[in-house]
């Protein structure tokens, strides 16, 4: 599937980019993630139906908040966050939007974590 973009009310979420007009690798890695190919390995996972993630940014700056992602098997998704430090309203506001996505749009699953 390619990124779909979600307007969860005061955040704006969008796939992650690292390009010459929009980078989230610092953004990254102020929430701990160093690979210089997480962004591409984010858009791969996209286009296999793997992984569908989330850059939760501020809508007037496009500034990344937080990353929301859904793990998907078998007709179910685990819903997983990170916030940046003080944004983890925009994060619970961002998987709320996700969930209902998934939910209503694609008719998934959605689960905080996998059943034992």
């Amino acid at each position: 599937m390619e990124p779909v973009e979600v307007n969860a009310g005061s955040w704006y979420l969008r796939a992650m980019r690292a390009d010459d007009r929009v980078d989230d690798r610092p953004a990254l890695r102020s929430m701990g993630i160093t690979d210089p190919g997480y962004v591409e390995q984010r858009a791969r996972q996209w286009v296999d139906d793997e992984h569908y993630s989330w850059a939760i940014c501020e809508p007037t700056s496009g500034e990344m908040l937080a990353e929301v992602g859904l793990t998907l098997t078998d007709g179910a998704a685990l819903l997983e966050g990170r916030a940046r430090d003080g944004h983890d309203g925009a994060l619970a506001d961002g998987e709320a939007a996700v969930r209902r996505f998934a939910e209503s749009g694609l008719g998934l699953t959605v689960e905080s974590e996998w059943p034992s």
